[in-house]
């Protein structure tokens, strides 16, 4: 078969071997396209920009997910040991809810700047440094002797959160082929299970042998830092061409007035959800000790079942998002919640059991879908979006949980159950949300 070539291009080569043959579409440096028939053996051509994306890439996706189980695992590991702490150091429910805002406020202050910094430049060896900071933070933390340690070490582990969550985000959206919400709830999710698991392990491997066992945690650090590094490999060979695709992909988001509208709705959204999450997180063990006279490892039981259920409904609320929109998944999420957390403070062991798997699979259905909103309503700004969110996450949590613990030393922590009990309703805002468009693939 002859090929007719035009002067001045390379002239199209010719194999004997049909079967090792295959055609492909290379983009050169002058940015001239030109069609080569090219052996298997030869290397790969990058791809054009005008190509369509080569589907959700769950290698890539899962091992964001795994590698946020592993960093979220960490991080549930430090509310898990405050009864350990409380006892040992003798400190107050204020001085509980001051660590935690440490390392959440440390995590959501820095998260913006670094995501508005690697939109611009790019810093994927981020990932695994940053996860270098969790492991020594984790090794102040297993040290500490003293209150100002823990703290130390609260904000260090809050710095290494911080790089982490906006560059790890972005690499699942690079690899989503355009399924941004499937990739963020899977993203998430592995998360919220990593959540789930540190209670347990810390039940496990800390709570019988003491302040010195968190230790052992740096081993999750050390595998973190092994996966991250696989990923940061990735996104250098990959990572500019999948972000040129997306690029076509997305719509052209709001105006100035609509996009200061929906952050505002959002950050309201967001005071409901993680307000009332901090409440269980940090201080659901509390709760049934106190109500219904638990034992601690008893009480991380518990925990674990309600972060379990956070994990299953996050995985769910992303594909649905993707099919029914994202406002209906949020519409649902707080409203559908309500009923069940106004019951909860009245009901006994079972029930609270039962209620608290019902929450955490409907409230945290939402996230994914506000994370998604939020980037097609400021479309090229992934990393600083993400930045916010889960910026907006910590920050929120943070304050939220040293609230909670001046309240709980005031009036009990059966009295704050009672009180956020209301935070659902807050969903209401949700109708004030603009609608975005978002072109198709």
């Amino acid at each position: 078969m002859s090929v007719r070539q035009p002067i001045g291009k390379d002239v199209i080569s010719k194999f004997s071997r049909p079967t090792a043959q295959v055609q492909r579409t290379c983009l050169c440096n002058s940015m001239t396209v030109r069609t080569a028939t090219l052996s298997t053996s030869e290397a790969p051509c990058i791809a054009v920009p005008d190509a369509k994306p080569q589907g959700f890439l769950l290698p890539i996706v899962g091992g964001a997910a795994f590698a946020h189980l592993l960093n979220d695992m960490i991080q549930a590991m430090l509310p898990s040991i405050f009864p350990m702490l409380k006892q040992s150091f003798s400190l107050s429910f204020g001085q509980i809810g001051i660590i935690a805002l440490v390392y959440q406020v440390t995590a959501s202050l820095l998260q913006p700047w670094i995501g508005l910094y690697t939109d611009k430049h790019p810093k994927p060896y981020l990932l695994p440094s940053g996860m270098g900071m969790t492991f020594i933070g984790i090794a102040l933390l297993a040290a500490a002797s003293s209150y100002e340690m823990l703290l130390a070490a609260a904000a260090v582990v809050g710095v290494g959160s911080a790089t982490f969550h906006p560059e790890a985000s972005r690499i699942a959206r690079l690899a989503s082929g355009g399924k941004f919400g499937t990739a963020q709830s899977t993203f998430q999710v592995g998360g919220n299970t990593g959540s789930a698991i540190g209670p347990l392990l810390t039940a496990v491997i800390v709570i019988p042998h003491g302040q010195p066992a968190v230790a052992w945690f740096m081993v999750v650090a050390l595998v973190a830092i092994f996966v991250l590094y696989r990923l940061t490999i990735w996104v250098r060979h990959h990572g500019n061409a999948k972000a040129k695709v997306l690029s076509k992909g997305h719509g052209e988001g709001l105006g100035r007035a609509g996009v200061i509208r929906a952050i505002s709705v959002i950050c309201v959204l967001m005071f409901a959800k993680f307000v009332y999450i901090a409440s269980f997180t940090n201080y659901f063990t509390f709760y049934l000790i106190e109500r219904f006279q638990l034992s601690v490892q008893t009480s991380q039981l518990f925990l674990f079942m309600f972060l379990a259920a956070v994990a299953a409904g996050t995985f769910v609320g992303g594909p649905v998002g993707d099919r029914i929109g994202r406002k209906a998944v949020i519409w649902i999420s707080f409203i559908g919640v309500a009923p069940f957390a106004l019951a909860l403070p009245y009901v006994g062991l079972a029930g609270t059991a039962i209620l608290a798997i019902v929450i955490g699979l409907v409230m945290s259905s939402a996230f994914a879908a506000l994370v998604v909103y939020a980037q097609e309503a400021v479309p090229g700004r992934v990393g600083l979006v993400s930045g916010l969110m889960f910026g907006l996450m910590f920050g929120v949590g943070g304050i939220g949980a040293a609230g909670l613990g001046e309240l709980a030393d005031v009036h009990g922590i059966v009295w704050v159950y009672g009180v956020t009990s209301f935070l659902p309703l807050l969903g209401f805002a949700t109708a004030f949300l603009p609608e975005t468009q978002r072109k198709k693939f």
